[in-house]
């Protein structure tokens, strides 16, 4: 038989999460010290559009100790996107910069962070970021083949060389 966190799972998977809450939150009273069921109520919160109920279930999630390395990203990736469609942007830095710390192999951190530092006004070093993350990560030959020159001009965007033209 299939416990009922598993079964919520795969409805939220299967674009039942309205159905998925339901069972989540049923189970909460009874599993409070349970930080999957507060990360499983987060997501499906936020796929909801719930993102203000979210983030209590996020914050829930990673302060009573995720040991899924997975499942501790997904939290706070979550918890730092949801914050910066709050307006929450400071806030949001903090937990993506964390996740940059903490998983540095997880690119997507760097995307998000980048989202939040345009957000910030930080627009140079959020393009930066962002070019840096283009050239090391993506598989287009074009982009590979200018991927030096994309990373020494990615902290250079304001530069003007010395050049006459004339």
């Amino acid at each position: 038989m299939t416990h009922p966190l598993e079964a919520a799972v795969a409805l939220r998977a299967s674009g039942q999460a309205e159905e998925a809450r339901e069972i989540l939150l049923q189970l909460l009273p009874g599993d409070r010290g349970n930080a999957v069921l507060h990360y499983q109520l987060a997501w499906t919160h936020d796929v909801l559009g719930l993102e203000r109920e979210a983030v209590t279930f996020y914050e829930q999630s990673l302060a009573l100790g995720l040991s899924d390395e997975e499942q501790k990203a997904g939290a706070m990736l979550g918890l730092g996107s949801t914050y910066r469609t709050l307006g929450l942007y400071s806030r949001s830095r903090r937990v993506l910069e964390q996740g940059v710390q903490e998983f540095p192999q997880r690119a997507e951190f760097k995307a998000f962070l980048a989202m939040t530092l345009h957000n910030l006004g930080a627009h140079s070093e959020a393009m930066e970021l962002l070019l840096k993350l283009l050239a090391g990560t993506s598989a287009d030959t074009g982009i590979q083949s200018y991927s030096k020159a994309i990373q020494f001009y990615s902290d250079k965007l304001e530069q003007i060389w010395d050049g006459d033209l004339d």
